[in-house]
């Protein structure tokens, strides 16, 4: 919900299929870079060279931008899933056509 009104008041037209696909364009500067960049802390590629890539890119701030990001949607994960937060209904329905895109109710479980 967030990225959808931060990209509209950007003037961005985001592909949030790129989140699951690295073959698509983000949409947003530097955008493929980021994701990638996202990927590697979370344990899957090498995070070194694409630090190195990504200052180049955006500049230290940039950088510790995307880190602070990164770190608090894993925080959020975290205490949402150790606490067993349910969603809500409303956050369901806005989010319906986001998670078909994506598959993502392929993980839901009561």
């Amino acid at each position: 919900m967030m990225l959808r009104e931060s990209s509209k008041a950007f003037g961005y037209d985001v592909d949030i299929r790129a989140v699951t696909d690295p073959s698509i364009d983000p949409g947003v500067p530097h955008g493929s870079l980021l994701v990638a960049f996202s990927d590697a802390v979370l344990g899957r590629h090498d995070v070194d060279a694409l630090r190195s890539e990504l200052v180049e890119a955006i500049g230290d701030s940039g950088l510790l931008g995307a880190a602070g990001v990164i770190g608090n949607f894993s925080m959020m994960n975290r205490i949402a899933d150790a606490t067993g937060m349910p969603v809500g209904r409303g956050f369901l329905a806005a989010t319906e056509d986001v998670r078909k895109l994506l598959g993502l109710d392929r993980f839901k479980h009561e």
